[in-house]
């Protein structure tokens, strides 16, 4: 009796796991998010490591492997994951399904003029680091439930309950976010990348430079030097950055005029403990009031 019992809840066990959406994620930020909709009914895995650069993504034929097997994938989009195209091309995955969650963003820093090299790492449809507001990660959520309803409906309610929970959860905590960074609102700050401009602009930072001297160009002396001029004469307190970049620039900075440097990951567990969105903004909010 106990044989068959134990059979029995095997084969429950495995329809369950059959029945789950298989998802790939570009990013461990957009896992996160989609088996916060998802839940128990989807499987998820990711293609960039959260201590990656996602702009840039060695093409490996065990991602493909990964694309080749889900029924969807869900990307960041405007133009940050160039690598992608080649990895589903590369899976021969005819029914895969791609959803880039960009698609109602309001964009920002859209090109006006034509993108060549020389401006560095331009994007041309506008600044794809979007989920660093949490404003946005809600219409990333929201994405996401269209996308898992639409594959699978007869679970729609339940996604419906998640989605309305996370967005409940952001509200929540945007109040606790906004008190904790006000003493920061309107002042001035140099972040390493070109990353921060939606955070920025949703808690009233305000953004004066770059190390880089263009986006994606590496750090030069020369814009060193003008930098630290900045600093001495503005009297700015920190330089943001992702902790995946070399702090070699920021600490020479730092060196000569007291700045303090303050690197956070920008993606879901980037660092130890910081294992879903909320955690994220937590540790990058802190972060940033504490030093500033």
């Amino acid at each position: 009796m106990k044989k068959y019992f134990s059979l029995i809840i095997l084969l429950l066990f495995s329809v369950s796991v059959m029945a789950q959406i298989k998802v790939v994620a570009t990013t461990t930020t957009v896992a996160d998010l989609v088996e916060t909709i998802g839940g128990d009914k989807v499987s998820v895995t990711y293609l960039c490591r959260s201590n990656q650069d996602p702009h840039f993504l060695e093409v490996l034929p065990s991602y493909m492997l990964k694309l080749r097997d889900a029924d969807l994938v869900f990307k960041i989009g405007l133009d940050l994951e160039k690598w992608l195209q080649q990895l589903i091309d590369g899976s021969r995955n005819d029914k895969l399904i791609l959803v880039d969650l960009s698609t109602d963003i309001s964009k920002k820093e859209v090109p006006t003029t034509k993108v060549d090299a020389s401006q560095g790492d331009v994007h041309p449809y506008g600044n794809p680091h979007y989920w660093l507001d949490p404003e946005n990660a809600k219409i990333m959520a929201e994405e996401i439930y269209n996308a898992l309803t639409d594959y699978s409906s007869s679970n729609e309610d339940f996604f419906k309950k998640n989605l309305d929970d996370f967005k409940k959860t952001i509200d929540t905590h945007m109040k606790n976010w906004s008190a904790s960074i006000s003493g920061m609102k309107q002042k001035n700050i140099i972040t390493f990348h070109k990353s921060w401009v939606y955070f920025s602009d949703r808690f009233g930072l305000n953004v004066v430079s770059n190390v880089e001297p263009k986006p994606g160009i590496p750090p030069t002396p020369s814009h060193d030097a003008e930098l630290i001029q900045l600093i001495k004469k503005d009297k700015i307190k920190i330089i943001l950055m992702e902790n995946y970049y070399s702090d070699s620039a920021p600490n020479h900075i730092a060196e000569s005029t007291g700045i303090k440097v303050v690197k956070v990951p920008n993606a879901v567990n980037g660092i130890e403990g910081v294992n879903s969105y909320v955690k994220l903004i937590d540790y990058i909010v802190t972060q940033i009031s504490k030093n500033g």
